[in-house]
């Protein structure tokens, strides 16, 4: 997505050789014109598959996801918490996720009520590095024995190879900017 890598080289900031930040657009000020593009993009992508449900995580993913969903018609955005507040206190599906940019791990959590055996589920994030949350978040979907169309990352950075374990897996990534490597301070995308 030509306009995402713009922005991205415009106002990303480059941390060492494995982090970019982008807090200026995408995850903690947002632009929302930008996300309404981004959102449209996936809804273009995964276009025909009978999406049911987005699934994020908190919190930097609910509002891609929430752009997200008006595109595919205003369904339901499902997301993970990490921490279980005392108001849940349903039955849940659960799945530990590491952090790389926190160094911690975490429960990811969903109630049983909002993922079901008839939901098509698609899983979108800001970002794929290591893949931990896709695979935590996959993993609620497949507790619930729902179907997992794919997963949907704003910005992936290949050198990490989360986006390679799950496409060994079989799984369905579509990414709208891929970071190949960053060097020197510069951020080289796939071509």
């Amino acid at each position: 997505m030509k306009t995402l890598k713009e922005r991205i080289l415009a106002d990303g900031v480059c941390i060492g050789t494995e982090i970019v930040k982008v807090d200026s657009f995408l995850n903690h000020q947002i632009d929302v014109a930008l996300l309404d593009e981004i959102g449209k993009e996936f809804a273009r992508r995964f276009s025909g598959q009978q999406v049911s449900k987005i699934l994020t995580v908190e919190a930097s993913g609910i509002a891609i996801a929430c752009m997200a969903a008006r595109h595919f018609g205003n369904i339901p955005v499902v997301f993970a918490k990490k921490a279980s507040p005392n108001t849940m206190t349903e039955d849940l599906y659960g799945a530990e996720v590491k952090s790389f940019t926190k160094g911690t791990v975490s429960v990811v959590r969903v109630s049983k009520r909002f993922l079901n055996p008839e939901d098509r589920v698609l899983i979108l994030d800001d970002f794929l590095a290591h893949g931990e949350a896709a695979i935590g978040m996959a993993e609620l979907v497949r507790q619930a024995g729902a179907e997992l169309i794919g997963v949907g990352a704003v910005i992936e950075k290949q050198f990490q190879g989360g986006g390679k374990r799950l496409r060994e897996k079989g799984c369905r990534i579509e990414s709208l900017a891929i970071i190949e490597s960053i060097k020197d301070g510069k951020i080289n995308f796939l071509k």
